[in-house]
């Protein structure tokens, strides 16, 4: 049985973990508290890889106070030299009587070890504290951790019939001005944003980040799949003052003059294999991107991409933002090479959420590819 002062003190935690959303990759968000008496003597989250962990400064805060307190923290403190010293023995050493967790890490590097060092040296473990609120935060870095690919959101603005497009190909917004604030406000927190070639040629997007709150904001890797390396070396992707860069996903059989040229106005140009429907192969680019450290990716479109992404069942999460229209035939669907030939067969979503946001509706949701019974 969880008590309420437990969850208490760990919702607190969860409130300091939550300030580094989007800036820890490849590590995980954490948060840290550390209570005496009833009383917090000291917090602290985890800013960006390479930095002190959350239990970290939240000793540093608690100082001497420390000593026969409780430290909470969402994650099993690690136990092992990174790029941080071990913080189970940073814990040990500031005279903590207790330890309450949120989750087990799940790096083999840890999964347990971090616990059972500290009862080794006579600290109380309670652990599954608001385990559910802890794993969601964290489920970048447990996907990356676990598969060594990142997680993967589905984000697209449509009419009531699902057109992403008013005529044709034609460019423009769907959705109203509060759809798109927030989804730049999904891009301040993600690694890195993905397009395919025809979203590029047709919109001419940033894709960058731009927040109304003047808070400053962090522009993720852009990807563009581009089999063909068609791209026009004028666009704005490859053409812009960032703080990120360009990687383009082609093919093999590519000008290699035009990957030298965009190579020296600094985009990455990745070859990759070609599937048998000549596009480039996504799974290889998750694996890609995952070995460089990329542990979350918004997929903004377009149709090919989204159907081929849902096909393949690579996606983990959805953000759809529907405006109050309807298209019809002239408009271009969300999906192109897709089909849930039956209600018991087709893909969905669960654990789904409802937000307005001005006159639109935002669904959101983990992906269920199980075939309903």
């Amino acid at each position: 049985m969880i008590s309420e002062t437990d969850s208490l003190f760990m919702r607190m935690a969860l409130c300091e973990a939550r300030k580094g959303i989007g800036r820890t990759s490849p590590n995980p968000c954490v948060g840290s508290v550390v209570v005496k008496e009833g009383t917090v003597r000291g917090k602290g989250f985890h800013k960006m890889a390479g930095t002190p962990h959350a239990e970290i400064h939240a000793l540093r805060r608690a100082g001497a106070d420390a000593q026969g307190a409780t430290l909470y923290v969402t994650l099993e403190p690690c136990s092992h030299t990174g790029r941080t010293p071990p913080c189970c023995e940073a814990i040990v050493a500031s005279g903590i009587r207790r330890l309450v967790m949120g989750m087990v890490d799940p790096n083999p590097l840890v999964q347990g070890r971090g616990a059972e060092y500290l009862m080794s040296r006579g600290i109380a473990v309670t652990s599954g504290v608001l385990e559910q609120e802890c794993r969601a935060l964290n489920r970048p870095f447990i996907k990356h951790i676990t598969t060594g690919r990142p997680w993967v959101v589905m984000k697209a603005g449509m009419s009531l019939d699902g057109k992403i497009t008013f005529q044709g190909r034609k460019t423009g917004w769907m959705t109203g001005p509060e759809s798109l604030t927030t989804v730049h406000r999904l891009r301040d927190v993600t690694d890195a944003i993905m397009v395919g070639i025809g979203t590029v040629a047709i919109d001419n997007p940033s894709l960058t980040t731009r927040l109304s709150s003047g808070k400053l904001g962090k522009d993720p890797i852009r990807i563009v799949v581009d089999s063909r390396l068609s791209i026009s070396e004028n666009a704005r992707v490859i053409n812009q003052q960032s703080s990120a860069q360009t990687w383009i996903c082609c093919g093999t059989e590519v000008d290699a003059e035009k990957v030298t040229r965009l190579e020296q106005k600094g985009v990455v140009v990745r070859q990759l294999d070609r599937c048998a429907d000549g596009g480039v192969d996504l799974g290889q680019i998750l694996e890609f991107l995952g070995k460089k450290g990329v542990t979350s990716l918004l997929v903004e479109g377009g149709a090919r991409v989204h159907g081929a992404m849902l096909r393949q069942q690579l996606y983990d999460y959805a953000h759809l933002f529907y405006a109050p229209v309807f298209v019809g035939d002239q408009g271009v669907s969300v999906l192109a090479g897709y089909e849930g030939i039956s209600s018991e067969a087709a893909f969905r979503l669960s654990d789904v959420q409802y937000r307005r946001l001005g006159v639109d509706m935002m669904i959101s949701g983990c992906l269920d590819y199980r075939l309903v019974s």
